[in-house]
């Protein structure tokens, strides 16, 4: 039996369901989770959008995502845990990838920790390039920051 995967855009029903899923994927890495109150601030600015990606019937990872004028931002990307490295991240990078191109992007910009290897092989293997870095850019808990990669790729 195959999972099935479906990819809807996130509501403001969803809110609550994003902040869960973005608190699981996280803070396992140290980092702030994000709450429903700043998902709903970003969901409601400007050319943001997002996308929830069930398989089963059952939340495994959203998105968020910023147009402008022809530039994307990949806000985050978040993965319930039990589900990595069952291609959900990979599916939510493409489905982002085409919702911005949809939108007028040209190029689609990312920020990720230095030290999150299995994300930077991904944005490696959809083709983005390090084009800067940002010092000491994600707070690891009660550990030393690491450096944030700022990433590009060209959707022309």
């Amino acid at each position: 039996m195959t999972d099935h995967f479906a990819i809807a855009p996130l509501g403001a029903l969803d809110l609550d369901r994003a902040a869960a899923l973005h608190a699981e994927s996280f803070t396992a890495l140290g980092e702030r989770a994000w709450t429903r109150q700043d998902i709903a601030e970003l969901v409601a600015s400007p050319g943001v959008g997002g996308l929830l990606l069930q398989i089963d019937g059952h939340d495994a990872g959203f998105a968020l995502c910023r147009v402008a004028a022809d530039e994307a931002e990949l806000l985050t990307i978040a993965v319930r845990p039990a589900r990595r490295r069952r291609g959900v991240a990979r599916r939510l990078l493409a489905a982002v990838i085409d919702h911005v191109r949809d939108g007028g992007a040209r190029t689609l910009f990312l920020e990720v920790g230095v030290d999150n290897l299995p994300a930077r092989n991904l944005y490696d293997a959809q083709g983005f390039c390090a084009v800067g870095a940002r010092r000491a850019y994600y707070q690891r808990g009660q550990g030393p920051a690491a450096d944030g990669i700022v990433m590009r790729l060209t959707l022309i």
